[in-house]
């Protein structure tokens, strides 16, 4: 048996990964807080103890995200970018060549060669507006899970403009509207389509053929990917489990 383990330390949560022979059998996400390599290594034993085998039956632990190098003995080290790129590669059947993903900071457009490989990237160099951190301050105010965003953004009647790229300005605007009496499914379907806006304008007049898929934690909510696919009047892909691609793609990066 061939066992891989990956860890993604991310802004905003800390996933870890159990991989068997290219299969994701385990899974599990916490928050991001001080202390991560203890935290890293709670979710690494206790994802070890429910599939009953120790880090010795694995080939490795491969880290990537923003604090990467806070893990002591790592056998590898892989970038967030590089790792989504294979992760989304190998999980799409080897289709995929253009991944969105909204992380808890950051929208990244990744854009990979035939083989897998990370052939180029853009990442957004607004505020964290549109990101994960952005869908929780929304949720907030709006006293609303994020899990409920898409079915309440269908039932909206009217959007709203929301046009701030800084989440501060933007928790103002929705303040603002929430104010004026603005319905919340219509205030949903704003931030939704705000969002796609700002997609659209970082992948510009290029020439995107191939399948899209998005990724990160926020490809969860059904209505973004919705909002995406009327601004960019094409299909938009969505793999099972996307907050964990990056953690796959570390893993499967061990011995690769």
């Amino acid at each position: 048996m061939s066992y891989k383990i990956g860890i993604d330390l991310g802004s905003t949560a800390i996933k870890a990964v159990i991989v068997k022979d290219s299969e994701l059998i385990w899974k599990k996400a916490v928050p991001t807080a001080p202390g991560q390599e203890t935290l890293a290594r709670r979710l690494l034993d206790e994802g070890l103890a429910e599939i009953e085998v120790s880090e010795q039956d694995s080939e490795g632990i491969s880290v990537t995200g923003y604090g990467k190098n806070l893990i002591a003995g790592a056998h590898t080290v892989i970038d967030e970018v590089s790792a989504n790129a294979w992760g989304v590669y190998l999980l799409s059947g080897r289709k995929a060549r253009t991944v969105i993903n909204i992380g808890g900071q950051d929208i990244k457009i990744i854009r990979l060669a035939e083989d897998g490989k990370l052939s180029d990237f853009k990442m957004n160099d607004k505020c964290a507006a549109g990101t994960g951190r952005f869908f929780e301050m929304a949720g907030r105010i709006l006293d609303t899970p994020i899990h409920d965003f898409a079915a309440l953004a269908d039932k909206a009647d009217a959007s709203v403009s929301l046009n701030s790229t800084c989440v501060v300005f933007a928790e103002s605007e929705i303040v603002s509207l929430i104010a004026k009496g603005t319905k919340k499914e219509n205030i949903i379907r704003g931030l939704h389509e705000s969002i796609a806006r700002r997609i659209a304008g970082m992948m510009g007049n290029q020439d995107f053929e191939d399948e899209l898929y998005l990724d990160g934690g926020s490809a969860n909510n059904g209505g973004l990917a919705a909002a995406m696919e009327d601004e960019l009047f094409r299909d938009v892909y969505i793999l099972p489990h996307p907050q964990f691609t990056v953690a796959y793609g570390a893993a499967c990066s061990l011995r690769r």
